[in-house]
């Protein structure tokens, strides 16, 4: 029905449970941004975090696990043609959490559940905040569009928030200080 919010996918022949909780799909995708983390602790973190019968999955079935829980946070939407990083789950928590609130008009990490897609459609209807400019910047510039004068100077004065923070893993950063050390810095 299409006014059912899906909380079961399919594979290997029949349907499986899955988490459905917006809290869920972040702690995936946050686990997708760590760079610390290799692809297989990443789709072991997703499984586990998709799906309360993990454990009961057939190890042949765990790839087709695996597409269906990205299957569900996608919305079924997924593209084959990526588009640029504008966004980062963990570094703009409070600006999303703040335009999700105003659009949702309460606070939702105190809801004891929010379903996923219903997360993300308050998300998609971020309008006229300070996130949606900071989102509409990073994405001019990912695509080497030239600012405005008005939004060059938003992301100067806001650089902190506007940039993309580069991750490093735990041996770029010790290598880096490492470096450090050595010139004294």
């Amino acid at each position: 029905m299409i006014f059912d919010l899906p909380t079961t996918v399919e594979f290997g022949g029949r349907e499986w449970t899955i988490n459905t909780d917006f809290r869920d799909v972040l702690r995936t995708l946050t686990a997708f941004e760590d760079p610390n983390l290799t692809n297989e602790e990443k789709a072991y973190i997703c499984l586990h975090n998709a799906y309360p019968d993990f454990k009961d999955i057939p190890a042949s079935d765990m790839q087709a696990a695996l597409d269906a829980a990205i299957d569900f946070i996608d919305h079924g939407q997924h593209s084959d043609d990526p588009s640029p990083r504008t966004m980062d789950w963990e570094q703009d928590a409070t600006l999303i959490f703040s335009a999700v609130n105003r659009v949702a008009g309460f606070e939702v990490r105190s809801a004891d559940y929010i379903h996923w897609w219903t997360f993300m459609g308050f998300f998609m209807e971020i309008k006229n905040s300070t996130y949606a400019t900071v989102l509409s910047l990073r994405g001019k510039k990912a695509r080497g569009k030239k600012l405005e004068k008005d939004e060059q100077e938003f992301w100067k004065h806001n650089r902190g928030i506007c940039e993309l923070k580069k991750r490093y893993t735990d041996e770029e950063l010790a290598e880096q200080e490492q470096l450090k050390s050595i010139l004294g810095g």
